[in-house]
């Protein structure tokens, strides 16, 4: 799981590390049914969810639900725009 693993291997304090674990995980549970079977467009998915994880990261609360919603809304407005 390259992806998470980006997550866990960020420069984040062992909470906030934490905090985006989980919000990843909850983010990718309710999204992993749009992409299909298709290998790469999950991997690519799950890297790109990884990236905005962190990119919030930096600036986010502590709220893992929080966290989670604003990159479901970055995700969905991203493939709405075609934005990579």
């Amino acid at each position: 799981m390259e992806a998470r693993q980006r997550i866990s291997n960020a420069s984040y304090s062992p909470e906030a590390l934490k905090v985006l674990g989980q919000a990843f995980d909850e983010a990718w549970q309710d999204i992993a049914g749009n992409f299909g079977g298709n290998a790469l467009a999950v991997q690519a998915a799950r890297l790109k969810l990884a990236n905005i994880m962190l990119d919030l990261g930096a600036t986010s609360s502590d709220d893992p639900e929080r966290i989670k919603n604003a990159a479901l809304e970055i995700m969905a407005r991203d493939l709405r725009t075609g934005a990579s």
